[in-house]
């Protein structure tokens, strides 16, 4: 098992999580799994970016993301170079510490779908 240190989050784990995570589970996952009801509008299919996470350690342990989850991190609240959708995101041997943004940005429930 991967622990993955989830950092304190105001709204969705105000005192912050360590979780246990299987390798090939995505972050997502195992935040859903453990009770942490990050927002996944899309349904984990990299059609939003509602799922963003940065992974301030162990980041380097991750596949690479691929090109449609890069474009949909383009329009991602707070991006930086450590960002990745947690959908996408999947874990690997290496502990993760893993912070969730403040922000999401979710277009349809904002009236921006078209």
């Amino acid at each position: 098992m991967t622990q993955i240190v989830v950092l304190p989050n105001a709204e969705l784990c105000p005192d912050g999580a360590v979780l246990e995570a299987a390798p090939g589970e995505t972050i997502c996952d195992v935040l859903l799994a453990n009770e942490i009801d990050i927002e996944h509008a899309c349904e984990k299919s990299c059609a939003c970016t509602t799922c963003h996470v940065i992974v301030r350690e162990g980041f380097n342990s991750l596949e690479a993301a691929d090109e449609l989850e890069e474009d949909m991190l383009d329009k991602a609240w707070g991006l930086e170079p450590q960002s990745r959708l947690s959908c996408q995101a999947v874990v690997a041997e290496t502990p993760l510490v893993v912070e969730i943004p403040r922000y999401t940005v979710n277009m349809v429930s904002e009236g921006n779908s078209k």
